[in-house]
């Protein structure tokens, strides 16, 4: 499989689990604009069977090398994200859960989630967009939620595209992330505002918003029940001592994970 077609799939997978990101395209399509990708962004456990280094492989045997680093201690994630020797194609961000910086009850559900899967889909090319590889509870999704809504996420979800993200520097109709977000709110989109709708600014390179996380309809082994699903990022990246910023904001990218909060 080559990584376009990965993309495509992923493509699939992501508007067909959140139908709504469709009407947020049509919100630049219906303009005339012709979206380009910044980047999409993956999330996992840390454990070595299924981490990040497993997840990113595909994408470093695809022409993809490693950019940068980062650490969210509050959220107890590590992340790197990767760019493509071709600049046109999307950077790819992925971030893992230190599951031993979690308690003792929230370890031993993520490890009973793990211990269901066959390993041998990590090795698949589509890995990334498989889905959830076990059954879990709706009482087991709150407990890990009370803790860590990333874990409780990837205990709904698995393996999938968290966010899509639009490129703002490549959209005709619309000068800045505020004239976008503008437009969102005026076609009925609610954004995320934890730590400002837009979070970043041109002096360090990049700024960055996204929509709430759309509920979605999930089955658990004790029935049916809706939680957020996935969001939509926009992403407007600035020149740094003359060259674009090509990487992300701990700080910004700490609030664009609380899109998929669970909110009264």
């Amino acid at each position: 499989m080559t990584a376009e077609i990965l993309f495509g799939e992923m493509w699939k997978d992501y508007t067909s689990l959140n139908p709504s990101v469709l009407k947020v395209h049509e919100v630049f399509t219906k303009r005339g604009e012709a979206v380009i990708n910044d980047h999409v962004a993956f999330r996992t456990y840390n454990d070595p069977r299924i981490g990040l280094k497993v997840y990113s492989q595909f994408f470093l045997n695809n022409g993809y090398i490693k950019k940068g680093e980062y650490h969210f201690k509050v959220k107890k994630l590590y992340a790197e994200h990767y760019e493509h020797s071709d600049p046109l194609k999307p950077k790819v961000f992925i971030s893992e859960l230190l599951t031993e910086q979690l308690s003792a009850p929230a370890q031993k559900i993520i490890g009973s989630l793990v211990e269901q899967m066959d390993f041998s889909i990590a090795k698949a090319d589509d890995f990334c967009i498989r889905g959830r590889p076990w059954n879990v509870s709706y009482s087991d999704y709150q407990k890990l939620l009370e803790e860590s809504e990333y874990a409780a996420w990837m205990s709904a979800f698995g393996f999938r595209v968290n966010h899509f993200t639009v490129l703002v520097n490549e959209l005709k109709t619309f000068q800045n992330l505020t004239e976008v977000n503008a437009a969102l709110k005026t076609a009925g989109f609610r954004l995320n505002t934890s730590g400002g709708e837009i979070k970043g600014s041109q002096a360090i390179g990049l700024e960055q918003s996204s929509t709430l996380a759309e509920p979605a309809q999930v089955r658990f082994s004790d029935g049916t029940f809706e939680v957020p699903a996935c969001y939509y990022e926009f992403a407007h990246r600035f020149p740094v001592q003359g060259k674009l910023y090509t990487g992300f904001v701990e700080q910004s990218a700490d609030k664009i994970f609380e899109s998929t909060n669970v909110r009264s």
